[in-house]
């Protein structure tokens, strides 16, 4: 049986991308593994989940990729991130910012350090990859930034340094994409619902395994969603399919902000 041959201009790119040891960020991977996308993965040395499974996960779906550890909270490492394309694979076509962390705390107990890390990880950070990628980046290019529905739709009781680094996200991005526009870089923002990865799995300072499942049960789509669902979506925004979309954010969670509450 004939296929149809890919045309969203994906196989040859080559693309970076922050926090890809797990969750969204490691399915995203292999995701452009898929489409032939060569993959340089930005992993975190403290994470706790290894970055190697990230690699084997791409090579396995015959693609290439290399890791390359960064923290962004440092600009030089993540002007390394970005070099690494370049040294490794020639270029750099796609960035995709989904590195960030996630603390619990209320206003009563939030101190000047943990605001300033929360967005220093998962404000500045964005803007360090991007920075770092508009560098070397030819263009044409796209860059995705990875934002939650907690800040980019709804606030989030006793999380309020994550939401307000989420909703920042939203003015870089479009800031972003009129500065980019004339190198013919495209720049939008991506905004994950009830995701199941490791991080919404923490029950300390997310939802957990309970909380999902519960709220899973008020999602129009009946579940939470799937990392690889999330990952198509980026994938998609970032490929010629999507030429003409920029400054955008595209939600994914499955009906979530727009069920009439009842």
């Amino acid at each position: 049986m004939n296929t149809l041959k890919r045309d969203d201009g994906l196989a040859g790119k080559v693309a970076i991308i922050s926090g890809a040891a797990s969750g969204i960020g490691q399915a995203l991977a292999v995701s452009y593994a898929k489409a032939g996308v060569k993959v340089v993965a930005g992993y975190y040395p403290g994470d706790p989940h290894d970055v190697e499974e990230t690699v084997s996960a791409v090579r396995e779906a015959g693609g290439e990729c290399v890791a390359v550890a960064v923290d962004v909270r440092d600009g030089s490492q993540c002007d390394a991130l970005a070099q690494a394309a370049i040294d490794t694979f020639g270029a750099l076509d796609i960035a995709v910012a989904g590195a960030g962390i996630l603390r619990q705390a209320s206003l009563h107990d939030l101190s000047d350090e943990a605001w300033n890390d929360m967005l220093s990880v998962d404000l500045t950070g964005v803007m360090r990859v991007f920075r770092a990628a508009s560098r070397v980046m030819a263009g044409p290019g796209a860059m995705v930034a990875i934002s939650s529905i907690a800040g980019g739709v709804y606030g989030w009781d006793d999380h309020a340094h994550y939401a307000a680094a989420k909703s920042g996200l939203m003015g870089l991005v479009k800031s972003l994409a009129v500065e980019l526009a004339p190198r013919s870089i495209r720049v939008n923002t991506l905004v994950p619902g009830l995701i199941e990865t490791p991080q919404s799995l923490d029950p300390v300072n997310s939802l957990g395994p309970e909380g999902l499942a519960a709220a899973g049960k008020l999602i129009p789509s009946g579940r939470v969603g799937r990392a690889e669902e999330v990952a198509r979506t980026v994938r998609f925004l970032t490929s010629d399919d999507a030429t003409y979309v920029t400054g955008q954010q595209l939600i994914v969670d499955g009906g979530l902000t727009v069920r009439w509450p009842s």
